[in-house]
Parts: structure tokens; C-alpha cells; sequence
């Protein structure tokens, strides 16, 4: 039997997350080193599955960074830096870089992090978008609001989720926004606010080629969960729905554009109301959060994060990767801040119910189904439920610089 490649995966983690990759890297027969936040030090992370684990304060912190894992690479012949949050894609690229890695470098990886890149990318490649502009030119800036209608968003082009974002209703209202920045207003994009339906595409990616994806409809934008508060609520779009089809043709055509070569993604589109037509929001070079990744294992028995591993070492070992056969199930994901420190989730006792959230001040259920139909109805009715039962609502984290 011939024998196998040793394989090195340093691991950063701005998060406690990706617990499922390490221990599928480990499976595979790597070394896996890990780099966390030293917040998340008391977290429950896999240690059995780790060779060596690092707490640092910070892991975006440059050149701290490159130091830290140059020193690492003293001892271990590193084959790959794996970055299991959003907010460490562009550290591991530029790790890559520094260390002459193979996969995703620096410039690419603004088109999974930057706001503006990943616009400006996708429209270049004839991909609808809503209507944007960089922070610079001020003429320019006026321009963008005498043409394009109220309101708009300006968002961090490198912040997660929806922190930071501030709508705009008025263009008097962005001078001052503007003021507040000061240097840092150049890491900002104003982008006009489509009103309409949000869903996001979770997949698997390998040499160029969208291997799995699982279509999914919030209940509500992300982004007035955010600012608003609210329940969360996220389902599986039955695959044979025109919705469904339409948007794995466009994830299909938005990870080639982008450049996404190998890896698992979790990328966001609206259905506008004014017109029906669907529109590229955002995409990650990660695993989606919210217990996405959960959800998905329900419905299709693929677990992201341990087949991201599987890709990677495949790759890594010259080796070719098979995907698993998916199953065809549908699930769904509620939960919401909760006023209770520990809520009995007891009551919510169908036979769907597969996950229930064990985190303080949190309500959280997974449903799945072989019936796309069954996990709506019950989402909506406990979404009722919930709220009546559990919602509580904290002001969102107002993160305006980068």
C-alpha cells in the first residue's frame, strides 16, 4: 500500500467554529495545528483531534500573525492555512502569500471579503447587482444619489453579517456618517437598498466546479433581524422549484466570475419586488453560520465542514474527491435572543424536531422533513410561538470602522 502524503493544516479562528473540519482533517490523517482567539480558550473545541493548539489575542493583528505561524513553520512543514471564519479568509490568503502556499491568495480573496470587490467583479462579469459606489469621490458619491432613489445602505466592505450597516435616507444624512469615519470611510461601499426576498446558496466547490449546493429562503432579511431584532428563521427551497433552479444557475455563474476554486461557500441573493429579478447580495469563502451547516447535514446527510476537509487534503494529496451521495430532505432553522436564561424548548415536540439550541439566553430548533411543504408550516407556527414564549430584543453592535 503506497504511503500516504503527510499533510500539515494550521487552522485559524477568529471564532469558536469548524469543530467538524478539524476532526475530519485529523480523521483524514493530518496534522492539525490550530490558532484561536484566545476569547474562545474555555471553548469546547475538539482537542482530542488536535496536534497543537495556539491562543493569540488577536489573529487579524499584522504582522503578529505572520510571526506567530512563520515560528510554527520552524518546527512543521505547514501544507496549507485554513481560515474557519470569515474574518480570518483575508489573514490566510495573505499567510499563502507570505509562505508560498498553494490555494486562495490576498487579491482573490477581497472577491469573498470586500463589499466593494466582489461588487465590482461580479457586475464586470455581466452579473445583476444592486447599484453600488466606493467611498472616494465625493462628486462622484453625488452623482450615485441624484440618480439612483432613496434609500441606500453604507456598509463595511469587510465587516460579517450586517454589523455596521447604516441606511441612508436622504443624502444630507451621509455627510455627517461620513464625518464620524474620517479616515476609515474608504473601507466603506454605498449601495442602493433593494426591497425584496433574501436567500442564500451553501456549497461545496472543487477545481472550479460546484459540486453540491442547498438553496434556502429567510424569513425575514437578515439584516432587519440584525438592526430590529426579531426571530431568525431560514428553510430549504424544494430543488425543483423555479426558484430553486434559478438560483443554483446564478451560484453556478457567481462562483466562476468570483474565481472560487476549491472550498465551501455561503453566498446571499434577493428577489427584488419592483421587478421580480434576482441580484448577487454577497458570498463567503467559509461555512455559513447560524447553524446553516446544521441544517443541511439534516436535510442531505453532507456535513460542509467535514467535506471542505475531504477537498482540501484530496487536493493537497493529488488524490481525486468523490462528494457523498446526498440525500433529499428539506430543513429549517428558528431561533432568537431569549428573555429566559436557559428556555425549555420541551414543548416543541413533533417528531421534525432534530436540534434544539443549548445556549444561554438563546431559543433554537432545527426541523427537517422528507416534505419541504411540512418544515414551512412548522416554522411558521412556531415562529408565533417563539416570539410569544421566548423573544427577547437587544440593540444590534454599532461596529462603524473597519
Amino acid at each position: 500500500m503506497p504511503e500516504t502524503k503527510p499533510i500539515t493544516l494550521v487552522c485559524l479562528a477568529s471564532y469558536f467554529k469548524g469543530s467538524a473540519f478539524l476532526r475530519s482533517a485529523k480523521h483524514l490523517g493530518c496534522k492539525v495545528i490550530l490558532v484561536a482567539k484566545e476569547a474562545f480558550a474555555q471553548e469546547d473545541w475538539p482537542r482530542e483531534s488536535l496536534d497543537e493548539i495556539y491562543f493569540m489575542p488577536d489573529l487579524t493583528k499584522r504582522p503578529d500573525i505572520v510571526y506567530a505561524v512563520s515560528y510554527l513553520a520552524r518546527s512543521n512543514v505547514i501544507s496549507q492555512i485554513i481560515a474557519l471564519d470569515d474574518y480570518d479568509v483575508e489573514t490566510a490568503a495573505h499567510l499563502r502569500d507570505h509562505m508560498r502556499l498553494p490555494g486562495m491568495g490576498e487579491s482573490l480573496a477581497h472577491h469573498f471579503r470586500d463589499k466593494l470587490a466582489m461588487r465590482t467583479q461580479a457586475r464586470a462579469e455581466g452579473i445583476n447587482v444592486p447599484e453600488f459606489t466606493g467611498v472616494f469621490n465625493y462628486d462622484q458619491l453625488r452623482e450615485f444619489m441624484a440618480r439612483v432613489p432613496p434609500p441606500w445602505l453604507l456598509k463595511p466592505r469587510s465587516e460579517a453579517s450586517s454589523m455596521g450597516i447604516k441606511t441612508v435616507n436622504q443624502a444630507e444624512e451621509l455627510w455627517p456618517l461620513l464625518d464620524q469615519l474620517g479616515d476609515q470611510q474608504s473601507f466603506f461601499v454605498l449601495e442602493q437598498f433593494v426591497p425584496g426576498d433574501v436567500f442564500h446558496v451553501d456549497g461545496l466547490v472543487n477545481d472550479g466546479e460546484v459540486l453540491f449546493m442547498a438553496a434556502h429562503q429567510y424569513g425575514r432579511p437578515p439584516m432587519s433581524v440584525y438592526h430590529e431584532g426579531g426571530i431568525f428563521i431560514t428553510r430549504s427551497l424544494d430543488r425543483s422549484s423555479p426558484e430553486a433552479q434559478a438560483l443554483f444557475a446564478l451560484n453556478r455563474q457567481v462562483q466562476s466570475a468570483l474565481g472560487m476554486r476549491r472550498g465551501a461557500t455561503h453566498t446571499e441573493y434577493i428577489r427584488a419586488h419592483a421587478d421580480g429579478r434576482l441580484y448577487f447580495l454577497e458570498t463567503a469563502a467559509r461555512v455559513g453560520g447560524a447553524n446553516i451547516a446544521e441544517a443541511v447535514e439534516f436535510a442531505t446527510g453532507i456535513n460542509l465542514w467535514a467535506e471542505w476537509a475531504r477537498i482540501e487534503v484530496s487536493f493537497l494529496r493529488g488524490e481525486p474527491y468523490q462528494l457523498p451521495e446526498a440525500r433529499t430532505g428539506y430543513s429549517g432553522v428558528i431561533n432568537c435572543l431569549a428573555r429566559q436564561d436557559w428556555p425549555d424548548l420541551s414543548p416543541f415536540n413533533d417528531p421534525e424536531v432534530v436540534w434544539r439550541m443549548i445556549k444561554k439566553n438563546h431559543a433554537g430548533l432545527i426541523v427537517a422533513s422528507p416534505d419541504a411543504a411540512r418544515v414551512e408550516s412548522l416554522l411558521n407556527d412556531y415562529s408565533a410561538r417563539f416570539e410569544r414564549d421566548f423573544l427577547a430584543v437587544l440593540p444590534p453592535r454599532d461596529k462603524m470602522a473597519v
